[in-house]
């Protein structure tokens, strides 16, 4: 049996959750999420707390992977997910363009990416880019998606990058050719 598994997922105040056959459904104050159980996998609310259960013949496995599902879930609903990106360059910025987001990164054209629905963005000073949404997979799969457009190069650091993101910086042949003398 998992360790991680057998620790009670706390549901928070305004959160609902609903369980009907082997799909989840959790609501609250961000939107809605739902999650198809595999069989074998049995659930159980009691005084404000999900306890997710398995079938001794299955092996273990996913006990503790569908209980961090059902807790990304319900913290989604609750709080959210948020990731924040910074772009390090002259002439870097971004825009939004109706349901697209509009990067000039020094390529000859614009690039565009279409932004999912369960995702909202959010543009400060022009070079962050804030990703949120309730769906963890789904922010940090577009976030990846964003970051993977100009991600930062070794020598000056420069692309998209994650906040608090160390890039470890090369030198450069002149660096090593002065050193050398």
């Amino acid at each position: 049996m998992s360790r991680l598994g057998r620790i009670p997922v706390v549901i928070p105040k305004g959160v609902e959750l609903k369980v009907a056959g082997n799909k989840v459904n959790v609501k609250g104050a961000k939107g809605n999420l739902s999650l198809d159980l595999p069989t074998g996998i049995t659930l159980k609310i009691d005084q404000g707390s999900l306890v997710v259960e398995m079938d001794k013949s299955l092996d273990s496995e996913f006990h503790g992977l569908y209980r961090s599902l059902i807790n990304n879930m319900i913290v989604g609903v609750d709080k959210g997910y948020e990731k924040t990106l910074n772009l390090i360059g002259v002439g870097y910025r971004a825009a939004l363009k109706g349901n697209k987001l509009d990067l000039q990164l020094g390529f000859s054209h614009p690039m565009e990416i279409e932004i999912p629905k369960e995702v909202k963005i959010q543009i400060n000073k022009q070079t962050e880019i804030i990703i949120s949404g309730c769906d963890k997979q789904i922010v940090g799969h577009f976030a990846a998606l964003v970051r993977s457009v100009k991600p930062p190069e070794p020598y000056k650091g420069k692309g998209i990058r994650y906040v608090n993101e160390y890039v470890r910086k090369k030198e450069g042949k002149a660096a090593k050719a002065a050193a050398a003398k």
